[in-house]
């Protein structure tokens, strides 16, 4: 159960051109993080990746995740999606402590309030452009065809409509990914990697139109890259090193 103090809120009505659903938002950070261990079972014996990751995130800040392979990046960004299980401490968005979730109610919290991009695109194949945007926002319940519209608009895939995954670039199929995990409104959009397969000139497009469109919405941004201009780009960036969170860094 949370605090007394944990309960004290304001009320922030978002208005704008394309309005989020109103949320009441509490005196919490959308992310907190709190001294969380994971570890992986080997031949040899446990392998620890995290050995007590601390980390804060404001509601509609950005945040970029830096270190080396293998430093745990992907494994924190998994926690805090729900998609494993810490061995210690806790993760906590708001008033909910993924630990304490269940299954059903981490599917439902990743399908309602979380966007997912990854640097594999994961669209859907059989379905096109069209289609693979309104995807996650029907599963949410959140369809909103003006926003959409907005987001085609912006991401300039108004001619790749009727198009199917294959037959799009690398850079065009990234911008579907990421007007996918918008479209639902999301407060909580995890990122890992999402540019990572694109060549620069590209890269910096597609981070570019991310930012742009972060500006009219009111979603959280925690961003898992190995690039520092991608880093620089984040109002704060930390970087995981043997496990733990070497340093952070506000712009």
């Amino acid at each position: 159960m949370l605090g007394q103090a944990d309960h004290q809120y304001r009320t922030k009505i978002i208005q704008g051109r394309y309005p989020w659903p109103t949320r009441i938002e509490r005196v919490l950070p959308m992310l907190e993080v709190h001294g969380v261990f994971k570890s992986y079972a080997t031949p040899q014996g446990p392998l620890p990746v995290l050995q007590g990751v601390d980390l804060t995130l404001k509601p509609g800040s950005s945040l970029a995740l830096m270190g080396e392979s293998g430093s745990g990046k992907s494994t924190l960004l998994h926690l805090i999606a729900g998609l494993d299980k810490v061995d210690h401490g806790s993760i906590r968005s708001g008033e909910l402590q993924l630990e304490r979730m269940t299954e059903g109610q981490l599917a439902h919290w990743r399908r309602t309030e979380i966007g997912l991009v990854f640097q594999q695109f994961n669209l859907i194949g059989s379905l096109r452009v069209v289609d693979n945007l309104a995807f996650q926002a029907r599963l949410a319940g959140r369809h909103d065809p003006r926003w959409q519209a907005h987001l085609v608009q912006r991401l300039g895939l108004g001619d790749l409509l009727e198009r199917y995954p294959e037959q799009l670039s690398g850079g065009q199929q990234q911008r579907v990914a990421l007007g996918r995990a918008l479209a639902s409104k999301p407060q909580l959009l995890l990122a890992d990697e999402p540019t990572g397969s694109l060549d620069e000139t590209t890269s910096g497009e597609v981070l570019k139109l991310l930012l742009e469109l972060l500006d009219d919405s009111p979603t959280t941004l925690l961003m898992v890259t190995h690039s520092p201009s991608v880093a620089a780009r984040m109002a704060e960036k930390v970087v995981l090193h043997g496990g733990r969170l070497a340093g952070v860094d506000a712009h």
